[in-house]
């Protein structure tokens, strides 16, 4: 995951928190953390199996921007992303 958020920014990114070799709440401080990172204010969304309340308060604790509960809807989806974007376009402008 490191190596991939370092080649390229993106515009989103879906992080699920649940991986083999690196949990998304690392994955998600990791980015957040090196200052030469392309992604280091790119927004961060959760995906995760898991609604308990206590798992979106360590999502954002790590650094992630929002949090979807699978199975995700693709309007719960486009919600998010949008809403996401609209605050990384207002912070970039100021």
């Amino acid at each position: 995951m490191e190596q991939i958020s370092k080649q390229q920014q993106f515009d989103v990114i879906l992080m699920d928190c649940h991986m083999p070799v690196m949990d998304g709440l690392e994955a998600t401080k990791q980015i957040r953390k090196d200052p030469s990172n392309p992604n280091r204010t790119t927004p961060i969304i959760a995906l995760t199996a898991n609604a308990i309340e206590t798992n979106r308060g360590l999502c954002e604790e790590s650094g992630m921007d929002g949090f979807l509960t699978k199975p995700i809807r693709k309007q719960e989806l486009g919600d998010a992303i949008q809403a996401r974007l609209v605050v990384a376009n207002l912070h970039q402008q100021a």
